[in-house]
């Protein structure tokens, strides 16, 4: 009994005492109990753990108001007229359009330029440029349209009133978003050059003068003193640094360059983006988050882009790609026109340099050197099969090719190609021809009425269309060259891509000085 209680009462002596008695004695454990709770973290620990925790909260607090901040700088409208939305592309890889456009709209800071009146509706666009950056983001072309060019202008619908407004043909290319909004004005430069827009990005006036500000200036050349009372453009001979008003009077003279009209205006403006582009280049803006936030935050507040395009990290991820191209890749384009038949004072498509240049675009030819290749060469296969036309009884006699009528339908997508063809045709005798512009199909045929198989051969023949390709059509009258998208360039089938001479004004690395209008030279 006497046992028992003791080692009872010993037992209740152990419970009692818990588990620190019950361990006092084992080595094992005791030493470690001193690390235990009881001390806590060292004082070191705990501020550099509320140094990171306070740096991580701020840095997610910095980056917030900035993503807010920029977000909300951003507007936003629909990419085509009527809302269509366009093909998927991604951000980061992939051949990417984007045209860009400066509004002459006079609302808010930019009254100051001119009246509501004078940009009704929409407004114009007073600058028309369509970016095309490369799937391999190696190299960005820059394609210039002028504002006095003419075109047809597809029929658009407003998104916002729904009003349907019908095409028009022969109208000035800057008109094109003055009634349905910048959407008409991208289905435009589709319709024209047989490509497809990605994103747009338009500016006012006032973003050309805070971006001029942001970036500490930017350096323009020109040939002697001049001074245009309607831009307010006064600059002195050789180079000088502008900004603010300066750099948006240079941007927006019609006057002071070459013979003051438009065409020498592209030339100036596209002088001004070299530099610009080279200045960002050089100080490594594009890698530096602080300029980069600063240029981001002017831009914003004065940009509209398509939906498409409205978030912060889809324009962060763009102007990424664009850091490490190399700017003797960067190819500035105009147009190439001719003056109006209907109006001398206006432009229009000058054929076929138009349909090369549009054809070269299509076929993502490098405009800076049109024989490098855009894709693997593909291995060698066989010549199409060609076919026999089919015998006749008797042979066919001789007929006069200029007796014979040739259509040339332009299925190509390409707006104007089917000029290029008849040329060639006149020139091989065919001189009885018409065109028209058709659905784009995606092979070239020629197709022939009862009795003119002879001609539809000789027709083939001078165009290298393989006589596979050759068709009866007893609706046809005479001979109908149906040109496809197989056939966007040259006067020959199959053969390479030719581009004008000199397409090329500029690239970002070339140092131009622009040549003043001798009317407004000064002393």
């Amino acid at each position: 009994m006497g046992r028992g209680r003791e080692e009872r009462e010993n037992g209740a002596d152990v419970s009692a005492r818990g588990p620190r008695s019950r361990h006092a004695e084992d080595s094992s454990v005791g030493a470690a109990r001193h690390l235990g709770p009881e001390r806590g973290m060292p004082v070191w620990l705990k501020i550099v753990t509320g140094i990171v925790s306070l740096a991580l909260v701020g840095a997610l607090a910095f980056a917030g108001f900035w993503f807010i901040k920029l977000q909300s700088n951003i507007s936003k409208a629909p990419l085509n007229a009527g809302g269509g939305a366009g093909a998927p592309v991604s951000d980061a890889t992939g051949r990417m359009q984007i045209l860009i456009l400066g509004s002459d709209t006079r609302d808010g800071l930019n009254g100051e330029y001119g009246t509501e009146d004078d940009s009704k509706g929409y407004g114009k666009s007073d600058v028309m440029m369509l970016m095309d950056i490369s799937e391999d983001n190696k190299r960005v072309s820059v394609i210039s349209f002028p504002r006095d060019l003419l075109v047809d202008i597809p029929e658009c619908k407003d998104a916002k009133t729904k009003q349907t407004f019908p095409a028009r043909s022969g109208v000035m290319i800057n008109e094109a978003m003055g009634e349905a909004g910048i959407g008409c004005a991208v289905d435009t430069v589709n319709q024209l050059t047989g490509l497809k827009v990605d994103h747009f990005m338009m500016a006012d006036f006032n973003a050309v003068k805070e971006l001029s500000n942001a970036v500490g200036g930017v350096d323009v050349c020109i040939s002697d003193a001049v001074y245009d009372p309607d831009s307010r453009l006064r600059l002195p001979k050789g180079t000088s640094a502008v900004q603010g008003e300066m750099a948006l009077a240079f941007l927006r003279t019609r006057h002071a360059f070459a013979d003051g009209g438009d065409l020498g205006r592209i030339k100036a403006q596209q002088g001004f983006l070299s530099s610009l582009t080279r200045k960002i280049k050089d100080e490594g803006t594009l890698s530096d988050p602080g300029k980069m936030l600063k240029i981001a935050d002017v831009v914003t507040q004065n940009l509209t882009v398509d939906e498409g395009l409205a978030s912060v990290p889809t324009l962060l991820t763009i102007g990424n790609r664009l850091k490490d191209i190399d700017i003797s890749k960067v190819a500035f384009v105009a147009v190439p026109t001719t003056p109006a038949l209907a109006d001398p004072n206006r432009l229009e498509i000058a054929e076929p340099a138009g349909s090369q240049l549009f054809s070269a675009l299509q076929q993502d030819i490098d405009l800076t050197d049109p024989t490098a290749p855009t894709t693997p060469a593909p291995s060698e296969t066989a010549a199409p099969p060609t076919a026999t036309p089919t015998e006749t009884a008797t042979p066919l006699p001789p007929y006069d090719k200029a007796l014979q009528p040739v259509t040339v339908a332009n299925g190509t997508g390409v707006a104007g190609r089917s000029q290029e063809i008849v040329q060639a045709l006149i020139s091989g005798g065919f001189t009885q021809t018409g065109r028209f512009e058709a659905t784009p199909v995606s092979q070239s045929v020629v197709y022939y009425g009862t009795g003119f198989e002879d001609v539809a051969i000789d027709v083939a023949a001078q165009l290298g269309i393989p006589a596979a390709q050759i068709l009866p059509a007893p609706r046809v009258s005479g001979v109908q060259v149906y040109l496809g998208t197989d056939f966007t360039s040259g006067g020959t089938y199959g053969a390479d891509v030719a581009l004008p001479e000199d397409i090329v004004n500029q690239t970002a690395g070339d140092t131009l000085c622009q040549q003043a209008n001798p009317l407004l030279i000064v002393n």
